[in-house]
């Protein structure tokens, strides 16, 4: 019931309140089963409140009244009953009669809690039609046996209702706190509450108490642990219940080592408390599917574990474990792992955390061991952790120089830099010049020093003589190439890595990445999502050895799909990404390219959203990061709002520009906030920049993108673009050239756009159908104009607040091309002078064009014609 409060929105029940509506318009009632705090009384009181012509009565189980008589409805039976009257028939008639002429309809919250006279009240009513009823329970608890029957005998309905998924709690969430929360934010909370309508709300107001959860930058965000208030601790402390000692030792292992092994449970504890405690909820028995090597060493298909019942438990009974406690707990469950021999490979870094973390580990090959584990299964923060503990334990160069690549993808490629050349002494054995010449050149590489990462990693390709060394020495050297730019460079050391055989297990993930990377900004679509989709379908047999393999194939399909027009699921492996276990793995700012889709499809505002939230998850002062506000500067520009376009266009620069491919982006961008302001010679100037700029650097499938903003400010580059569908994949480039063939012709403009629109390029469509309009218009045919005028309107208006040049036309087809430049100019705030010296002109002519488009449009000053194009 405490999700009643107000301010707390009732969402995501659509589908249980039709039910629960249907049922007592047309049946006898129903039943909502569901876990305490789930919403089963928000629901029902939502139910009530939609209905007209009943007579409610509203009753309550609780154990206070559970050892009374008719105590739950002790408020509305008045009076004593007759003489020998029955009990039963007396309390409905009592009902009845209270109604009036209206139908009763009884509702009872908790029946689970009734006492034995209201259970069998309730079934009698519901069993003789003398109302309808409408009763909530709490799964898993006993029942009353009356009211056990009026489901079991199928008096009333029942439906089970389930917590909040992810979407509804993003709902919820933002109704309550009355603004846009952020993705990562919604999932943590959705992983903490369980989708708990009443944790939900404790955790938020926890979060808000202690600072964790605030506005930041227009969205809710949280920040930093959770913080248990007092009341969040009593409700999931009352769900809990009384422990003896034996429970309470079953629910601490299992709060700190889950997912625990059925088996080592009991073992270290006993089979009948661990029963006990599962039948009450605490712990669930999971079963999964085991991987591929685990199959061949345990011949079993499948592996039981054990987890908490809910999240929020662990936080409890953690919380009730003081220091000695704890690692005494944490000594049990490493003992324990050991003694079963480390099967799996997840074994070793889960007895070595709980070692490092209860204060009783030694041995630095052990924590080594587990960081490179913890790196294989993208945490670098536990990689690091247990990487320092290594060097601190006495472990060498492997151990600093897989801290080196961990630190450089948590933002600190600094400190990488400086631990790794302390420790170039220590490098003696091949295994270790190896490895420290990978973790420093790749280092290297992201700090931009170019020449000195080259040298470093072209050193060790010649002097390493193990084929496995010298494989991936090349592979790194592809890495370098990536970001310098040099595509063509980076096949060709991806050519020699391949023939250093045989190649190794982590070798080939990397190479395969690296090859569907640069075949996908190569403008090689179809090949780039062939080498993706034949790797990815291994990817449990690498993943944990080629720890940036999987999120680089990620890009890589982002690019590949992005180029090639398959949007939607560009947009769904973007998101994939935005998910990996660690924010820092995003290391390509998937925001970035789920911005692109959304931009594309013209939904600017989404983009900018998209960027933000990813955003506030990237390293600062990483390139990644300037690719991503550097899509946020493209889409403010595309709304109109200069101001905040430049500033973010400012930023992006100063990050971005250490590497090429995300240099572009910064460059594209510029060429839209030109735009924005007015000014359509410098975004043509700009749009040269970044197609020389993508030429240069071999990457294609901006280099498309380029061109054919040059036909959408109305440049020429029909010849270019055809040029490059030649040596480009996929259908998109094929378009993108047909759009710049078409312009000037109608036909084959409106061709164009429906092609667009079936590929959810909204925005293009709408410009290509405003061209086709001006095109019409050119040609003296004013039917065909207005005809397409409509069309074009309703396309843009599925593209809300976006402004192009294109656009701008459509809305003033009168005015000249020179007109609708100095009308944008001077929207944008420039005086006639700052107009004319922009423009090359004297401030007479541009006044007096100024003037010509006043009266063309209907309008008096530069504020009417802000407002006539903001309409659009």
């Amino acid at each position: 019931m405490g999700e009643h409060r107000s301010g707390w929105p009732f969402v995501g029940r659509r589908g249980p309140l039709r039910t629960v509506r249907q049922a007592l318009r047309s049946g006898a009632g129903i039943m909502i089963a569901g876990e305490a705090g789930v919403g089963k009384s928000r629901l029902a009181t939502q139910a009530l409140a939609g209905l007209d012509g009943y007579a409610v009565v509203r009753a309550l189980g609780t154990e206070t009244a559970s050892v009374i008589p008719f105590g739950a409805f002790a408020h509305v039976l008045t009076g004593p009953p007759e003489g020998g009257e029955n009990l039963l028939r007396w309390a409905a008639r009592h009902l009845r009669d209270s109604a009036r002429r209206a139908e009763p309809l009884v509702s009872v919250d908790d029946a689970h809690r009734l006492d034995p006279a209201s259970a069998a009240l309730v079934h009698y009513l519901a069993e003789n039609g003398m109302a309808r009823v409408l009763v909530t329970v709490r799964s898993g608890e006993p029942l009353p046996a009356p009211v056990a029957a009026l489901w079991k005998d199928e008096l009333l309905d029942r439906i089970e209702l389930a917590p909040l998924t992810g979407d509804e709690v993003g709902q919820v969430l933002a109704g309550a706190l009355g603004g846009e929360v952020a993705a990562e934010t919604v999932r943590h909370l959705v992983r903490v509450s369980g989708g708990n309508v009443l944790y939900l709300r404790e955790l938020v107001h926890a979060g808000r108490t202690v600072g964790c959860l605030a506005e930041r930058d227009g969205q809710w965000r949280w920040r930093g642990e959770l913080s248990m208030t007092t009341r969040l601790r009593e409700l999931v402390g009352a769900r809990i219940g009384h422990l003896d000692q034996d429970e309470r030792e079953v629910l601490e292992l299992v709060a700190f080592g889950e997912p625990l092994g059925t088996e080592s449970l009991v073992s270290l504890t006993s089979a009948q408390v661990v029963e006990r405690v599962e039948a009450r909820g605490l712990i669930v028995a999971v079963s999964e599917p085991l991987g591929s090597v685990e199959k061949l060493s345990e011949g079993e298909g499948r592996r039981e574990h054990v987890r908490l019942g809910h999240p929020l438990y662990g936080e409890v009974v953690r919380g009730d474990c003081g220091t000695l406690r704890t690692r005494r707990r944490l000594r049990m469950l490493a003992e324990a792992l050991e003694a079963s021999g480390l099967r799996r490979r997840e074994d070793g870094l889960r007895a070595a955390v709980w070692r490092l973390d209860s204060g009783s580990v030694t041995d630095p090959e052990m924590l080594a061991a587990a960081a490179r584990l913890a790196w294989g299964r993208q945490d670098p923060r536990l990689a690091a952790r247990l990487a320092r503990a290594a060097i601190d334990a006495g472990a060498g160069v492997a151990a600093v120089a897989l801290l080196g690549e961990v630190l450089m993808v948590l933002g600190a490629a600094d400190s990488a830099l400086t631990a790794l050349r302390l420790a170039a002494r220590d490098a003696v054995t091949e295994s270790e010049r190896a490895q420290y010449a990978y973790s420093l050149g790749v280092n290297l590489a992201w700090a931009g020093a170019d020449a000195e990462a080259c040298r470093v990693l072209d050193v060790a390709a010649e002097t390493l003589t193990d084929p496995a060394w010298r494989q991936e020495a090349y592979v790194y050297r592809a890495v370098t190439d990536c970001f310098a730019g040099r595509l063509a460079g980076a096949a060709q050391s991806l050519a020699r890595a391949r023939a250093c055989e045989p190649m190794t297990v982590r070798g080939a993930a990397h190479a395969a990445s690296l090859e569907a990377w640069v075949e996908a900004y190569w403008g090689r679509t179809e090949r780039s999502l062939a080498v993706a989709e034949r790797t990815m379908a291994s990817v449990e047999s690498w993943k944990d050895e080629a720890p940036h393999a999987f999120p680089t194939f990620l890009d890589a399909l982002c690019a590949a799909q992005a180029f090639s027009g398959r949007l939607e699921a560009a947009a769904r492996t973007a998101e994939q990404g935005m998910e990996l276990p660690a924010a820092e793995l995003s290391v390509s700012g998937f925001g970035a390219y789920r911005a692109l889709v959304s931009r594309l499809r013209g939904d600017a505002e989404g983009a900018v959203r998209w960027c933000r939230d990813d955003m506030a998850r990237l390293p600062a002062r990483e390139p990644y990061l300037g690719r991503c506000v550097a899509e946020q500067a493209h889409a403010l520009a595309l709304l109109g709002r200069t101001a905040q376009a430049r500033d973010a266009l400012a930023e992006a620069e100063e990050l971005a520009s250490r590497w090429a491919f995300t240099r572009q982006h910064v460059l594209q961008a510029a060429v839209w906030v030109a735009a924005a302001g007015g000014d359509l010679d410098e975004a043509v100037r700009l749009c040269w920049s970044a197609v020389e700029h993508a030429e240069r650097h071999e990457l294609r499938g901006n280099l498309m993108f380029a061109l054919h903003d040059l036909v959408r400010l109305g440049g020429p580059a029909s010849d270019r673009l055809s040029m490059l569908a030649e040596r480009m994949e996929g259908p998109l480039v094929a378009l993108l050239a047909r759009h710049a063939r078409a312009v000037g012709n109608p036909d084959e403009l409106r061709a164009v756009a429906g092609e667009f629109e079936r590929m959810g390029m909204i925005l293009y469509a709408a410009e290509a159908t405003a061209q086709e309009a001006a095109a019409y218009r050119d040609s003296g045919r004013g039917t065909l104009a207005r005809g397409a005028q409509t069309r074009a309107w309703a396309l843009a208006k599925r593209c809300p607040g976006v402004s192009t040049p294109a656009l701008v036309e459509l809305a003033t087809p009168e005015l000249t091309p020179r007109q609708r430049e100095i009308v944008q100019l001077a929207a944008a705030g420039l005086t006639n002078r700052e107009i004319a010296n922009r423009l090359t002109l004297s401030t007479r002519t541009a006044a007096n064009h100024l003037q010509a488009a006043y009266e063309k449009l209907g309008v008096n000053d530069r504020t009417q014609v802000g407002r006539l194009l903001a309409a659009l």
